[in-house]
């Protein structure tokens, strides 16, 4: 490993503290360095608030270091100004001459602006060290800039003989096939994603609350496919507690503001019904609803049906399922997947598959 592929991987793994509190910007990782030792760090703070140069330079007790010092970032300075001034005037401004990237920001608002900014000021600019872990790092960021569309994760679990659900059930919750730290780990990927995605018969069969129990953060938005508006009121997805999406056709939903069902629970913000046609091209109509709500990642978590329907439309980047270790014999089949396996490791008596899409 070079010099520069040290810091950025350290610029890496800074970058992991902003997922799910970053967004829409992306988690960069920022780290200065002089004489070889690490004077200054930071990542991206929550929307609105600094971004991980500014972080980093703030560090920097002697700031006269600065001029002599290298700041290595995951991704390219901003040039532009939102919420905040742009990093890589700031960067200019410091005078900070040597400046290692690991990824070309493909937003067009920068897009090879901050590196132009950058050189114009006399910078010595570096590009594209370890660039695929840090386009792997900003996934959910690149996913919506190139392919205008939310980074999709598929998350199921199934048992030794390959079952998702029981045949039937005697209570009204889920019954668990994974063990308690791969439930724990599900919940930590909640906290990082943007929102949630669930159909009907998953929460009429196990009324799940599809939040962040068993870890710190943010609840994911929630949203349930509901054609025909049949979900119990008094069922934890409709209980007003987080932003809920609920997707259904338009006959259901005329049929519901006529009849005055419509209540000031269900009409407030935390809880909106979106319209599609469940005839055709339906994963294709969801995704649309998520660009509507600016959604920039979403767990798939189930049932068979839903996972399927994404999988058949080719809409996914990940898919990650554990393998417990009892067996149903008889019940519900996971899904048909196929893909690029790029990890797999034993959860205690689980097994966890990650697959890519390829």
């Amino acid at each position: 490993m070079t010099k520069h592929e040290k810091y950025i991987h350290r610029c890496i793994e800074l970058a992991k503290n902003g997922i799910g509190t970053a967004r829409p910007n992306p988690s960069v990782g920022a780290v200065i360095v002089y004489n070889d030792k690490i004077i200054g760090e930071g990542f991206t703070s929550v929307y609105g608030d600094n971004h991980a140069e500014v972080n980093a330079i703030a560090a920097v007790k002697n700031k006269e270091l600065l001029h002599k010092a290298t700041i290595y970032v995951t991704l390219e300075p901003c040039a532009h100004f939102g919420k905040t001034p742009p990093c890589a005037n700031l960067i200019v401004k410091h005078k900070i001459p040597n400046v290692v990237i690991g990824s070309i920001d493909t937003n067009s608002l920068v897009a090879g602006k901050g590196i132009a900014i950058l050189k114009e000021a006399g910078c010595n600019v570096v590009v594209g060290v370890l660039d695929d872990e840090c386009k792997e790092q900003h996934k959910r960021f690149f996913t919506v800039q190139n392919k205008k569309r939310p980074y999709i994760i598929l998350k199921w679990a199934e048992t030794q003989d390959g079952f998702i659900a029981p045949e039937t059930k005697d209570e009204q919750k889920p019954v668990w096939i994974s063990n308690n730290y791969s439930q724990q780990l599900v919940h930590k990927w909640r906290a990082e994603e943007h929102a949630i995605l669930v159909g009907t018969t998953t929460v009429i069969a196990d009324n799940p609350k599809l939040n962040v129990r068993s870890w710190f953060g943010n609840n994911p938005i929630r949203v349930v496919l509901d054609k025909s508006l049949r979900i119990p009121e008094n069922l934890n997805v409709l209980d007003g507690s987080v932003k809920t999406i609920v997707i259904c056709d338009q006959k259901s939903f005329q049929s519901e503001v006529k009849n005055e069902n419509f209540s000031n629970k269900k009409a407030s913000q935390q809880l909106i019904k979106e319209c599609i046609d469940f005839s055709s091209r339906v994963a294709e109509q969801i995704i649309e609803v998520l660009q509507k709500h600016k959604i920039q990642s979403i767990i798939i978590e189930g049932g068979r049906q839903t996972l399927q329907t994404f999988i058949d439309a080719n809409l996914w980047d990940e898919a990650r399922f554990f393998v417990g270790e009892n067996n149903f014999k008889v019940g519900v089949k996971g899904p048909k997947i196929s893909g690029k396996i790029i990890e797999q490791k034993s959860i205690n008596t689980d097994v966890l598959k990650i697959y890519k899409n390829d």
